[in-house]
């Protein structure tokens, strides 16, 4: 059961973050009112919300997931791989360091918190453009000192392993077709996703809950037998900055 989450505001240079989208100018009122809203359905579903305030100097900070690993038995603070990004860690290390103990990632291994995909007690890391071989080894020693288990995957398409991959309870995966193939997932059962529809992959499972990006109804359909509440958020402007429902926050 996730009891807290960790968010922070986008500032208001945003749209200056890192995006290969062609989805049109992002708004910063309206990604303002989305992520109110984000914050209060986290709150509604009994979470404290840590909220904290905008990092002019990194467009991409309110990506908080990026910035750690977060278990039950410590969190590890991940050295981000994309350059314009590195310095966003240190103030999440802090606030973690209430909660948690805390471990680091070090250069020359990089890791993106959006590359991990935790199943209970093992974790599934991506090797992508921003996580690589040396920090997937190092988060790997790590989780096994803590009682973990953990598999390397590669991802070949998309920006993060959960930009095509999540946990939605009941040893069940909502994936992309692309990765349902993959033999590390073989003992899941799988949900895939309609090409049309793959952006409705980054789905956040809170406790009983589903939080889906709004949109997407033949995935809700696909969701719906699993007899999980579902609410729908709009994340349009997130989506405009290559982001989604998972990326806004650190659940723990």
């Amino acid at each position: 059961m996730f009891t807290h989450a960790i968010t922070r505001k986008p500032g208001d240079n945003f749209a200056r973050g890192i995006t290969n989208s062609n989805l049109g100018t992002p708004s910063y009122e309206l990604i303002m009112k989305q992520h109110e809203v984000y914050i209060e359905t986290l709150r509604s579903l009994g979470l404290e919300v840590i909220v904290l305030g905008a990092l002019q100097d990194f467009p991409d900070a309110y990506f908080v997931e990026d910035t750690a690993v977060v278990t039950p038995n410590v969190a590890i603070v991940t050295n981000l791989g994309a350059e314009s990004r590195k310095g966003e860690e240190a103030t999440i290390e802090t606030v973690l360091g209430r909660y948690r103990k805390t471990v680091r990632i070090h250069a020359p291994g990089t890791v993106d918190g959006g590359d991990v995909l935790m199943v209970g007690s093992h974790f599934f890391i991506g090797i992508s453009e921003r996580t690589n071989k040396d920090g997937v080894g190092q988060l790997g020693r790590i989780l096994e000192e803590h009682g973990y288990t953990w598999t390397a995957v590669p991802v070949e398409v998309g920006l993060h392993l959960r930009s095509s991959i999540n946990y939605v309870g009941k040893n069940t995966l909502l994936i992309t077709e692309k990765f349902a193939g993959y033999n590390e997932f073989g003992g899941y059962d799988k949900i895939v996703l309609n090409k049309a529809e793959e952006y409705a992959g980054s789905t956040l499972l809170i406790n009983d809950c589903l939080i889906i990006p709004k949109g997407f109804p033949n995935t809700r359909k696909k969701l719906e037998p699993m007899g999980l509440d579902i609410i729908e958020l709009d994340v349009s402007e997130v989506r405009k900055m290559d982001g989604g429902l998972t990326c806004m926050s650190l659940r723990f």
